[in-house]
């Protein structure tokens, strides 16, 4: 084990596209919508349009699929110039809906890692995750996980005075605490810059928002698979 994660105390994990697949259903969904609106524009423009409006609302809304599918209706009525017919609008939310419902099946190796670590004893398990509240619950009902977790948090971002709050929480200090997830702009760099450990684990689907260049740290360990898991923390 690195010297760093010597004084670890709870690991907080990540939960979309860290636990269970998530990235890859938005996308096909905007797929779905550029489909919809192939009669007024190419899905280049229509999915940068999307994102600009994404970014625009994000103050507003926030993280999640309720946000992303008022931006969705937001981009049909823009693109169209308000002519999109009201039944295209319904699929688009029946789309929606579907990603409020994902089935949040846990990725390979998740379950028997995470037993592992709750077994082991050595650390307090905890879900840190942004997005909307009822969605999230709910994707952790459904995904079976929650008796591996201590804690649960739920939150609006993830920003380097949330990882301190996170901390405050859980009373300890950021050297004590490990942050696992997948992305690099809200899981790794915020958390290492309050002086906390992070373990990255990249995901072949990255929202454009969330995308940063990689970069190395002394504190933070890159692992391709999460069952590595348990060579380094075990």
């Amino acid at each position: 084990m690195q010297s760093f994660l010597n004084n670890i105390k709870v690991i907080a994990f990540d939960a979309d596209d860290t636990l269970w697949d998530n990235e890859p259903f938005f996308r096909q969904t905007e797929d779905f919508m550029c489909d919809i609106l192939a009669p007024y524009g190419d899905k280049e423009e229509i999915s940068s349009r999307l994102f600009e409006i994404e970014m625009d609302n994000m103050d507003d809304y926030g993280y999640g699929a309720v946000a992303f599918t008022m931006s969705l209706i937001e981009t049909a009525v823009k693109v169209s110039d308000g002519k999109i017919p009201a039944n295209d609008i319904g699929k688009i939310i029946e789309a929606g809906r579907k990603l409020v419902r994902l089935p949040a099946t846990p990725l390979a190796g998740v379950v028997e890692t995470l037993k592992l670590l709750k077994e082991s004893e050595k650390y307090k398990l905890v879900i840190y995750t942004k997005g909307e509240l009822l969605t999230q619950e709910n994707k952790l009902k459904r995904s079976g996980l929650l008796p591996f977790f201590n804690q649960i948090f739920i939150v609006t971002d993830k920003k380097e005075e949330d990882y301190r709050k996170l901390c405050a929480q859980l009373q300890i200090t950021p050297t004590e605490l490990l942050m696992i997830g997948n992305s690099l702009r809200s899981d790794i760099l915020p958390a290492l810059n309050i002086g906390a450990t992070a373990i990255y684990v990249p995901y072949a689907v990255m929202w454009q928002h969330e995308v940063i260049e990689d970069f190395n740290h002394e504190k933070m360990i890159k692992i391709n698979t999460f069952e590595e898991l348990t060579k380094i923390l075990l």
